[in-house]
């Protein structure tokens, strides 16, 4: 298995979700073993912030990575964007503190990905390892989990009181194959965009959060359903879970062998499990 990398350079502008700040972004190639990391154009001295585990530092209704003044926020869509096309190494330039949020998804980034393409890299990318024994993070009925398994899948399971969304699953294999795994990815997963509930949006606002958000980015839901249908797929919430999942776990930099199992979990929770792992030694 070899590395890869972008063949070209993408730029995005866009909001961010919850800073309401427009910031523009430029994913470049980046070095065969460089993995994939942030640059903060607009700070001095260029500060890099890797996405790892180690640089997570929030995770609140997003995740963060970045110490003090020197973060961005929001940067899971575009690591499972990353991580899901098949790109190992990526340089992603950003001249503010949060991701844009474009339409809510993450199928802006798919599209770019695979209108550039991808160079594969000499050195040869680590084999991946598999889970040996199940590894839990819980609170309350919540959980994720990593459970031995012979391929590497992501199931997920929510439960809302709404009638409109109630109890959803949805369970979406990586396959080890690039070109079938980035299509996969592309067509069932990242179109899946993030959601609300209407009740909820008042005192996020309150709190400073979602100022970038609006009926554009993000499908909203209320006692008498969807403010702003149709979805994409009947069960849109809770694939775009999955990519959430497929975005924090991509800290790993690379993913084990293994059934990621959660249900009504959170960054907080995936950020834990993903801790967990690099605890087992992977």
């Amino acid at each position: 298995m070899q590395q890869h990398t972008l063949a070209g350079e993408i730029t995005q502008i866009g909001v961010g979700l919850h800073s309401g700040v427009s910031t523009q972004v430029r994913i470049l190639p980046a070095e065969a073993g460089s993995g994939r990391y942030f640059v903060r154009v607009d700070l001095p001295h260029l500060p890099i912030i890797p996405a790892q585990v180690a640089a997570v530092s929030h995770t609140v209704l997003s995740t963060q990575l970045g110490k003090g003044e020197v973060y961005v926020r929001t940067v899971e869509h575009l690591l499972a964007a990353l991580s899901g096309m098949g790109v190992d190494n990526a340089r992603i330039e950003i001249d503010g503190p949060e991701v844009p949020l474009l339409d809510g998804s993450a199928s802006v980034w798919t599209a770019n990905i695979a209108q550039v393409g991808l160079v594969s890299q000499p050195v040869n990318n680590q084999v991946p390892k598999a889970i040996t024994e199940p590894i839990w993070v819980y609170q309350g009925d919540a959980f994720v989990c990593a459970l031995p398994a012979p391929e590497t899948r992501f199931s997920y399971g929510i439960d809302f009181d709404l009638p409109a969304i109630g109890n959803q699953w949805h369970s979406w294999s990586l396959t080890t194959e690039l070109e079938k795994a980035s299509a996969s990815f592309a067509a069932e997963i990242a179109p899946a965009r993030t959601f609300g509930l209407l009740h909820q949006i008042e005192h996020l606002q309150k709190t400073g959060l979602i100022k970038g958000g609006s009926l554009d980015n993000a499908l909203v839901c209320g006692p008498e359903g969807w403010l702003n249908p149709p979805l994409r797929f009947a069960n849109e919430p809770v694939r775009h879970k999955i990519l959430d999942l497929v975005g924090d776990l991509s800290l790993l930099g690379t993913f084990p062998i293994a059934h990621f199992l959660a249900y009504k979990a959170s960054h907080n929770l995936h950020i834990q499990l993903a801790q967990r792992i690099l605890d087992f030694g992977f």
